[in-house]
């Protein structure tokens, strides 16, 4: 099957334009570039972007129970924790403010506190979820960038928290909030609000707009890959998959995708020069997008109705792709990367929703009950080897792991767990 790019649908200029001159600089004080180390959890699904643990090593047996180094009460919100070097940093809500908060990561002492005002009354079907924010932030290159829940854009100082720049929020925000993080490479920081919100790169210093586009954003998180030897950025809108170059938001391609329920909160999965895409009701399916001469197409490699995903987000094992079906009341699965063959699924009402961890050859899934089961990731089937209780609350937030440490953020707590 073959889908070559067809016209596209514009949404209104001035929500196209609503970015462009509007960020609030700061402080203009640049912040060397930080390497990242082994350990380090920079951004949402980690130091690649795929869902991998950060330096895990897997014990020699697994203890009865976890160790809770500490627990502190950080504010509401499902972003992920970010480690980078000894400090945790954390992006929540307390009192109608959101709130970035750097925290030293062997003690939890807080380092430093930043907010700003942040109103927001979600929707009556949003209300079960939370007032966010739902993002989680960026470190790059010593600064933090953060995605509010109205759309609210900002960076900030990692060694000191001094907000550097700031957007306002655009005059419209998704039903559920954006959910959306940020990405970033080199000088750029590109964001994709949701709802009318373009995806935008900014400049990652000074908050000007270099490029934006002129699609709505899903609730999927975009990912920067290279393909036919092109830099792109690959994102979910609320109509297709879409590929736009890194260097100037030019569309490259684009695949129809549109969900007759929810836009697609599953972030794209890069394999072997293809992409890996899911939403709740469109099932499973593995996209190759190809330049020929001056002009790009998408090729369908499989896909399948088999499984289907909703708000847990899978990862890649070698050749085999492990995640959570929402179907039959939640049924973890494996299946082949290269053909799309189901190769096990497990008995109904396994979860509600699981964050999926790929470490080393395991899957450690917290689902959102606050419990963590170790697995194999096995094809044979679900091959569950220890279950813990991390939280007392829901966990909707992943899980940060990072050695041998795993940071678990439930409804207002984060707390530090160690496998030893």
């Amino acid at each position: 099957m073959k889908f070559i790019l067809p016209h596209w649908r514009r949404p209104a200029l001035v929500t196209v334009l609503w970015w462009v001159g509007v960020a609030v600089l700061i402080g203009c004080a640049g912040t060397a570039a930080a390497q990242s180390s082994p350990r380090d959890y920079p951004q949402w699904r980690g130091l690649n972007r795929d869902g991998a643990a950060s330096a895990f090593s897997e014990p020699t047996s697994w203890p009865d129970a976890l160790t809770r180094r500490w627990k502190i009460d950080v504010g509401e919100g499902y972003g992920t924790p970010l480690v980078v070097a000894n400090a945790v940093y954390v992006f929540t809500r307390r009192n109608g403010t959101e709130v970035m908060t750097a925290l030293d990561a062997g003690t939890g002492k807080e380092l430093w506190r930043t907010s700003y005002p942040a109103l927001y009354a979600p929707a009556t079907p949003a209300a079960a979820h939370g007032v966010g924010p739902k993002a989680t932030p960026l470190f790059h290159n010593g600064k933090l960038y953060s995605l509010g829940i109205t759309g609210i854009a900002s960076a900030f100082d990692a060694a000191t928290g001094k907000l550097a720049w700031q957007t306002p929020a655009p005059p419209e925000h998704p039903s559920y909030g954006t959910a959306v993080s940020p990405v970033g490479d080199k000088n750029l920081v590109i964001v994709h609000p949701g709802n009318h919100g373009p995806l935008t790169a900014f400049d990652a210093n000074t908050g000007a707009v270099k490029w934006t586009g002129r699609d709505r954003g899903a609730y999927a998180s975009p990912i920067i890959v290279e393909l036919g030897g092109v830099r792109q950025v690959v994102t979910m809108t609320q109509e297709s998959v879409l590929g736009v170059s890194l260097s100037d938001g030019a569309r490259l391609w684009e695949y129809p995708w549109l969900s007759r329920t929810t836009p697609s909160a599953i972030t794209p999965i890069l394999y072997e020069e293809t992409l890996i895409v899911s939403s709740q009701d469109m099932g499973v399916t593995r996209l190759k997008p190809t330049r020929r001469g001056g002009n790009w197409g998408v090729d369908v490699a499989w896909e399948t109705r088999d499984v289907s995903l909703f708000l847990s987000n899978p990862v890649l094992v070698g050749d085999t792709l492990f995640g959570l079906s929402e179907k039959a009341r939640g049924q973890f699965f494996a299946l082949d990367a290269d053909t799309g063959k189901l190769l096990w699924l497990g008995q109904p009402r396994q979860a509600s929703n699981t964050a999926v961890v790929k470490a080393g050859n395991l899957l450690l899934l917290l689902n959102d009950d606050g419990e963590l089961i170790v697995a194999r990731s096995s094809k044979r089937g679900f091959e569950p080897l220890k279950r813990y209780i991390v939280a007392d609350s829901a966990t909707w937030a992943q899980p940060t792991v990072s050695g041998n440490r795993v940071f678990v953020k439930d409804v207002r707590s984060l707390s530090l767990w160690t496998l030893n």
